[in-house]
């Protein structure tokens, strides 16, 4: 068996006074998809960005393929992608546009692909009409796009399904499962119940909280 991609150990956090999360450890392998669980205020979405290199406000260590992210962040933050909760897109940009500022972290990456992404989340002919005149879910789904271009080993999605309606969820939860089938992994929180079968593991953070 090979060794995970990730290992978390001991990971201990606390907001206002109070414990998200005290020893918290799992590890994710390549083709895991790992769906974070907890009560509103749990730190679902705190713990995403630490694993996200977007937080230090932590104790313990987080490693990925053996090494500590903080000994080699730059490995690590090209080996991932992240989406947080909001879209992350530029209003007064274009879907188009919005991905070709993604285009340009990644080279190899090319127009074509980026009108494929989009007519992959449904957003053929809306390529050259500004963000801020489409609606949430045409938003969220400019954000998810990035999905069919990264290159990334390790997707972290918060909430991915938001403002997505039936066909749209089945299409991203084909794509996840496409992604731990060809040997990447994919960390989430959601509300919605997955239809992954064996490929989801779920980290429960309810049952994490101590005192240190």
């Amino acid at each position: 068996m090979s060794e995970p991609l990730l290992i978390v150990k001991n990971l201990f956090c606390e907001r206002d006074d109070r414990v998200l999360f005290d020893q918290l450890s799992f590890d994710v392998s390549a083709g895991d998809v790992v769906q974070i669980e907890g009560q509103n205020g749990s730190g679902k979405t705190t713990l995403l960005r630490i694993l996200g290199a977007l937080s230090r406000h932590y104790e313990g260590d987080i490693y990925w393929k053996g090494t500590s992210i903080h000994d080699d962040s730059l490995t690590y933050r090209n080996d991932l992608l992240y989406l947080g909760h909001q879209p992350g897109v530029k209003a007064v940009l274009t879907p188009e546009e919005n991905l070709r500022w993604f285009m340009a972290l990644h080279p190899s990456l090319d127009v074509g692909q980026i009108r494929h992404a989009l007519t992959e989340v449904g957003l053929r002919g809306f390529e050259d009409v500004p963000c801020h005149m489409l609606s949430a879910g045409q938003n969220r789904r400019v954000g998810l796009a990035r999905l069919y271009l990264s290159q990334a080993l390790l997707w972290i999605l918060d909430e991915p399904f938001t403002a997505i309606d039936k066909q749209g969820v089945a299409a991203q939860e084909a794509l996840l499962l496409a992604h731990a089938e060809r040997g990447g992994a994919v960390i989430l929180t959601t509300h919605h119940e997955l239809n992954l079968g064996q490929f989801v593991r779920r980290v429960n953070l309810d049952k994490q909280v101590g005192t240190k």
